[in-house]
């Protein structure tokens, strides 16, 4: 059987996965899934110790590894000679690296030399986030040397129309956007949410509550709802998720009416979003947002920063509030003006809802399919030359 008649096969590298709960992980599960019922094989690699399978496919783990400084939830490792016959061994149409750091850049490598268009898409900001860490000064450097691995990519994707415009001015090259969506066979408004609601409000359900998820890590800028605590009366903070951050964070909240959740996921975390009243996202570095998506698909209005893709699906002052980040004194007033209106909030958030309902992963899923296919046809026109 010759690679035209047979299935589509797509060899996926991801930094981070299953067990590891986050942004990157939840895409590569999503299309992963999607691949399954679409009839494509796959494989998908990945620095340090992870499950052995998903949706049936294999999951390479590559070790031994190491946690990557800013981001240690991440590990580096070196793909050996066995992950590169690996690769071979399972001949892919195509290679889609996801944010090629250190396991992803090896993979480039392996990829040219198996002649295999690579393409390769852009999801954590590293740039950007060096300077939370204390390390602007490696900006510049990280800029060049992401730049020279993209470069090698076949072609590339962006999360967001902003981070989009941003690789391109950076010398990236010709850059896709890959959108982001949500499954609404998850994230919708629940019913019953009584329990989630006594969970997240530490049994004081009454109060308005309150909701983060993400990463716990400082970019996500958490810190700054304490200012809303303090301001507004009779509100309570959830915070669902873990990272780094975290001990220093609850040291921060220390006797403020703020509940630390943990990991939650799927209806579970659909079900705090039901839960909650207002969601908060002061964050100051994203490539899109999913969280703030997936809030307005379950109906909770929504108060952000201006990042990443926030801005293409939340109109301010119709389906949500964008304040611009770090103006504290803009959030709260936004918040406020939910907190003390109750219809407003209903009205928001139906109106976020509806904003987002287009999104659906299967369509965004397609699109991405539809790009590998056409990658794939120029790669062997390329050859043909």
């Amino acid at each position: 059987m010759t690679t035209q008649d047979r299935p589509l096969r797509v060899a996926l590298v991801s930094e981070t996965f299953l067990p590891k709960l986050d942004g990157v992980t939840t895409v590569m599960c999503l299309l992963m899934d999607h691949l399954r019922k679409s009839g494509a094989e796959a494989i998908l690699f990945s620095g340090g110790k992870h499950v052995e399978s998903y949706q049936g496919y294999p999951v390479v783990s590559i070790t031994p590894s190491i946690p990557m400084p800013m981001y240690p939830e991440i590990k580096m490792s070196l793909p050996r000679r066995v992950h590169f016959r690996a690769l071979q061994e399972f001949d892919p149409d195509i290679l889609h690296i996801a944010n090629p750091m250190h396991t992803g850049i090896r993979f480039v490598w392996f990829g040219r030399r198996l002649n295999k268009p690579v393409a390769m898409s852009f999801h954590t900001h590293i740039m950007e986030m060096a300077k939370f860490y204390h390390l602007g000064f490696l900006q510049r450097p990280l800029w060049y040397i992401h730049r020279i691995v993209y470069k090698r990519a076949d072609y590339r994707w962006a999360t967001s129309k902003r981070v989009q415009a941003e690789l391109i001015e950076h010398g990236f090259g010709p850059t896709g956007l890959w959108r982001r969506g949500v499954d609404s066979s998850v994230f919708s408004p629940h019913q019953q949410q009584e329990q989630m609601r006594m969970r997240l409000t530490g049994g004081q359900p009454d109060k308005t509550l309150l909701l983060f998820v993400g990463r716990v890590a400082p970019e996500k800028q958490i810190g700054q709802i304490k200012h809303v605590l303090d301001a507004i009366p009779n509100t309570h903070l959830a915070i669902v998720g873990d990272g780094p951050h975290r001990e220093k964070l609850e040291r921060h909240f220390n006797g403020a009416p703020v509940t630390f959740a943990g990991y939650l996921k799927g209806k579970e975390l659909s079900a705090a979003y039901s839960a909650s009243d207002v969601f908060v996202f002061p964050s100051a570095i994203e490539t899109f947002g999913l969280v703030v998506a997936e809030a307005m698909a379950t109906g909770l209005p929504v108060v952000s920063s201006r990042v990443g893709g926030v801005p293409e699906i939340i109109e301010t002052g119709h389906n949500g509030y964008i304040f611009e980040p770090n103006d504290i004194d803009q959030m709260i007033t936004y918040v406020q003006e939910l907190v003390e209106n109750p219809q407003k909030r209903q009205e928001m958030g139906q109106k976020g809802m509806a904003a987002i309902q287009h999104l659906t992963w299967p369509v965004i899923m397609d699109e991405l399919i539809e790009d590998y296919r056409q990658i794939i046809e120029n790669h062997q026109a390329k050859l043909q030359q």
